[in-house]
Parts: C-alpha cells; structure tokens; sequence
C-alpha cells in the first residue's frame, strides 16, 4: 500500500510535501512581484478564450457572408448558361 502511494506520489508523501510547498512559495513570490492574484489569471485567460472564439466565430461568419455574396451572382448565372446550353442539345 505504501508503495503504490509513493509511486503514486512520484516520491515519499513528505518529500513530495516538502517539494510542493516550496514551489507555491517560489510561484506565489513570481505573482506577487508582477502584482497577479490567481482570479486575475482565470479571468485572462477566460478573456484569451473568449476573444479566440470570438475572432474565430467572426470569421467563419465573414467566409459565409462571402459565400452568399458570391452566390448571389454564380448561381443566377449558371443556372442561365445551363438552361442556354441545354437548349443546345
């Protein structure tokens, strides 16, 4: 039992401790010096997330109103050159 814990763990549950806690003080240092709190972080990169998807949706809407646009002069005309050309036969 014990050893699947350590395996589990990756190491010794108190070296493990002692690893985590002195990379949460070196890490909570790092944003304290930039002036971060962990809601500043969720919220910019929920921001990030949103004007991706935002950017990519807009896109997407951009390509299709192209589309339509195109399609309001292909489609008229091709249906005229396949009727003329079916005349033909």
């Amino acid at each position: 039992m014990a050893q699947d814990l350590t395996r589990l763990l990756g190491g010794s549950p108190g070296s493990v401790l002692v690893k985590l806690i002195f990379l949460s003080l070196l890490v909570g240092a790092f944003l304290a010096l930039f002036g971060l709190t962990p809601p500043d972080i969720i919220r910019g990169v929920k921001n990030l997330i949103d004007g991706i998807l935002d950017l990519g949706f807009g896109a997407v809407r951009e390509v299709l109103r192209w589309l339509v646009y195109g399609a309001v002069i292909v489609v008229p005309v091709w249906l005229v050159m396949r009727l003329l050309g079916a005349g033909r036969s």
